[in-house]
């Protein structure tokens, strides 16, 4: 008997809060596992008196599915998905939906939503985000893929998200094919500059400042009423407060970083589309830095130093730290947004970036009142080239520059390393350069492998090779588009 509104495969944390979250907006959903011992336990434990199904095969999860069948996804990401839809294809009808609500790679994205097509099934991607509190009480959702899927979709995905303060729901169509997941991809890229400029503030705090974690939890709360104010800089105050035993929890953990590969992706994404992702690209090579913990330790008994007291004005100087953070974090952005309107355009994807903010404003781990001012900013000018050329934001950045100077100069001073703060600053200053060191690059260039260069004096489009040595002849490379 066809009773479930939807059915979802995959039964971890995330898996089983979504099963939760859309039963109690009132859906019936039918649930199934590879492990049919999880079925069970579900069912009789968080899910019992719900209206939640259990499926011991895929057989009887989409015989229970009323039709078009909805079956969302929640498996890992990889082969484990093409064997899933592998398996579901010969039991499904065309127009029935399948979903993938796991981080998948957007290119592997569009690769399935042709091949599901192509067998009369519709495909989505969607990007799920906010961990497992926001699958059970709310998430970011960023579905893209078969259009003709959103409809079915749409009024269950936008029940079951958050939800911003007007009541606007944090899930909207963004694209086809991979749309979805690339945007979700990079909403992880900036996450990860998030928390590495968070880390960085802290850094300056403990070693340059001498502050203890009591302290630095008390200034983070404190810049979460400000213009900062966010779910990652809420959860570190919290954090820098915990103690367990009486002791500081954060200080007995091992300053040695994990990554599952989104981050990565986004840089490699970047790389493809000639975008300057400096930022995000430095916090990925953060994290790969601190997983060589044993080479660090040696190598700062080679080169030791001692990182002088701090002897200012602490609450100026703190300040200061707060408005650098501000500052690289809109180029955080300003580089995600770059980033998302280059891909966009290589693949034909009409993307709402004002609409990708407001999605962003609640559920997600990047979920900040910032976001808003990201929005207005596209709302104003959807076609806008960069964030920082917006009058808000100029405004902002023009304010914020002198203490963003200060910071990174004296991190420099005292030994502190600082990447994301400093490539965000080092970008804005190469962004804002009418005219950057490049003419002689292409000189070199075309002095040693003729690959010709433009001139100041011509047409642009019009490429220009010199006989540097008097007997290189006047051959050329293939000319190029920077």
């Amino acid at each position: 008997m066809k009773t479930a509104d939807i059915g979802l495969i995959g039964l971890a944390v995330m898996g089983e809060n979504l099963a939760m979250n859309m039963e109690s907006k009132g859906y019936t959903v039918a649930v199934c596992n590879r492990s049919t011992e999880k079925v069970d336990r579900f069912i009789e434990g968080r899910g019992a008196g719900r209206k939640i199904l259990g499926c011991r095969t895929l057989e009887e999860l989409v015989a229970s599915l009323t039709v078009p069948r909805k079956i969302f996804m929640m498996v890992k990401a990889g082969t484990a998905v093409d064997s899933l839809i592998e398996q579901l294809i010969p039991l499904l009808e065309a127009g029935d939906i399948l979903v993938d609500g796991g981080n998948s790679h957007y290119p592997d994205t569009v690769r399935r939503t042709a091949y599901v097509e192509s067998k009369g099934l519709l495909y989505v991607g969607c990007g799920v985000s906010g961990g497992e509190e926001g699958a059970l009480k709310g998430p970011a959702m960023m579905p893209g893929g078969s259009p003709a899927a959103w409809p079915h979709l749409k009024p269950i995905f936008q029940s079951i998200c958050a939800h911003v303060e007007d009541g606007s729901p944090c899930c909207d169509w963004v694209g086809e094919n991979g749309a979805g997941h690339f945007v979700k991809m990079v909403h992880n890229g900036i996450e990860y500059g998030d928390m590495q400029l968070i880390c960085e503030a802290y850094q300056l705090m403990r070693d340059g400042l001498g502050m203890t974690s009591e302290e630095m939890g008390d200034v983070f709360a404190a810049w979460n009423e400000t213009e900062l104010n966010s779910y990652l800089i809420e959860i570190t105050a919290d954090i820098l407060h915990h103690r367990e035993n009486g002791e500081v929890t954060v200080e007995k953990i091992l300053d040695r970083a994990g990554q599952k590969g989104t981050g990565k992706w986004t840089s490699i994404t970047a790389l493809d589309e000639g975008i300057p992702l400096t930022l995000i690209s430095e916090a990925v090579f953060a994290r790969c830095l601190s997983a060589q913990k044993d080479e660090r330790v040696r190598a700062a008994a080679r080169y030791a130093r001692q990182i002088p007291a701090f002897r200012g004005d602490r609450a100026a100087f703190l300040e200061c730290v707060r408005r650098a953070l501000y500052a690289s974090k809109i180029v955080s952005y300003a580089q995600g947004f770059a980033l998302m309107r280059a891909a966009a355009m290589s693949n034909h994807w009409n993307l709402n970036y004002g609409g990708i903010a407001l999605m962003w404003r609640g559920g997600c781990i990047i979920r900040s009142a910032f976001l808003g001012k990201i929005r207005e900013a596209y709302k104003k000018d959807p076609s806008l080239e960069n964030l920082i050329l917006d009058d808000f934001f100029c405004r902002t950045i023009t304010d914020l520059l002198p203490a963003w100077r200060e910071v990174v100069a004296f991190a420099a001073s005292t030994g502190i390393s600082l990447p994301a703060f400093s490539s965000a600053l080092s970008w804005f200053d190469g962004y804002t350069c009418a005219n950057l060191p490049a003419n002689l690059l292409q000189a070199q260039r075309d002095y040693f492998g003729a690959h010709t260069y433009e001139r100041t004096d011509a047409q642009r489009g019009q490429f220009f090779h010199t006989n540097w040595t008097g007997h290189g002849g006047d051959t050329v490379s293939s000319s190029y588009n920077a």
